[in-house]
């Protein structure tokens, strides 16, 4: 007998995280194009949202839009979404008491991140308060909680009481995520300089590859930038000997301007030591991008030997090696890591979670 599994796309109209709506979408074409014989795959969605994934059996259209459903199933209150096996790429899922040995009902989410926990500065007092609230939830109600890497799944571990609930399935790059055509225009539009590195971080860390840049003779560029931050990161560029014309400071960019940002740089700097998958250095690596990335437990999941993982103190040597004699054995080693993730296998993943609970 074959099984329907409900995936929650809860950002198609109203999108609050750019990375995780994408992801939610690529999820859930996967789990249509890896679906089991016998099994397909049914969209759970708030009012006002059209799912464009082929290959649905059926879409639940709900009677709340989006921003009331995360309140509602925030407070536990569920109505009109029914049972079954149910998949949620986010901490966006209806986290209720359910049955699963005899009703055969099946409620897991995903925590891409702990930036609420470890890291609540860089998000809105009103987001640490829902995800912490929803971990709550997962906790008592939740079958499984998805992380993407070992590192995030240990630190969860501290965090909350789940057990062996726990599990562990990477995410991906955009599907298609390739250098777009008009790459160079892109960059021109975006004031994007000749020669650059792209750095990410939080504030707190971000410095280090500010200081590279000076290292390596080269500009920096700034990649998802929160609103309001862009003084302070400018304060701290012209700290490390960058001033305000070297350092450009851009927030959450769509796929095909990052893609066009990223392939032009002469590499990528990831200096964010939070518990979160790192997207962009992901991205990086896809388009053969040197990366050069802060040890830390995630990038020594992610980027493995795909990249230089180093102490923060030895950032600015390993961005001039990555920029100069080592730029085409980097590039090499990226594309080679970033084939180790795919959105088909996360899927199959997905798939064999919900068989083993």
């Amino acid at each position: 007998m074959g099984a329907r599994l409900r995936v929650v796309l809860d950002q198609l109209a109203h999108v609050v995280d750019q990375d995780q709506a994408w992801a939610a979408l690529d999820l859930a074409r996967a789990l249509v194009d890896t679906a089991p014989s016998g099994c397909d795959v049914e969209a759970i969605v708030p009012a006002q949202s059209e799912a464009a994934v082929p290959g649905l059996a059926a879409v639940h259209r709900l009677s709340l839009a989006r921003r009331e459903l995360s309140a509602s199933w925030q407070m536990g209150i569920v109505p009109g979404v029914g049972g079954g096996l149910i998949h949620s790429a986010s901490l966006m899922a209806p986290l209720v008491r359910h049955d699963r040995v005899h009703d055969n009902d099946q409620t897991t989410v995903t925590l891409w991140d702990l930036r609420a926990w470890d890291a609540p500065e860089t998000l809105t007092k009103s987001a640490v308060s829902w995800n912490r609230a929803m971990l709550k939830r997962a906790v008592k109600h939740a079958d499984a909680v998805v992380v993407p890497t070992h590192s995030i799944g240990a630190r969860l571990a501290e965090i909350a009481k789940l057990g062996e609930r726990i599990r562990v399935i990477p995410g991906a790059a955009p599907s298609g995520f390739v250098v777009p055509l008009d790459a160079a225009a892109r960059r021109k539009a975006l004031l994007i300089p000749d020669r650059y590195i792209v750095v990410t971080g939080r504030p707190a860390t971000i410095e280090a590859g500010f200081r590279a840049a000076v290292a390596a003779g080269a500009d920096a560029v700034v990649l998802d930038a929160v609103e309001g931050a862009e003084p302070r990161l400018a304060e701290i560029a012209a700290a490390a000997g960058l001033p305000e014309a070297r350092a450009r400071v851009r927030p959450a960019l769509p796929a095909e301007d990052r893609a066009a940002v990223l392939a032009g740089a002469s590499a990528f700097v990831a200096t964010d030591d939070v518990a979160a998958w790192p997207w962009r250095a992901v991205e990086a690596m896809t388009l053969g991008v040197p990366v050069v990335a802060l040890d830390t437990g995630v990038h020594r999941d992610v980027v493995a030997d795909g990249g230089t993982i180093v102490a923060q103190d030895d950032i600015e040597d390993a961005v001039v090696d990555a920029t100069g004699s080592g730029a085409r054995r980097l590039s090499v080693l990226a594309a080679d890591r970033s084939r180790a993730f795919s959105w088909h296998g996360a899927g199959e993943r997905v798939w064999g979670l919900h068989a083993d609970l």
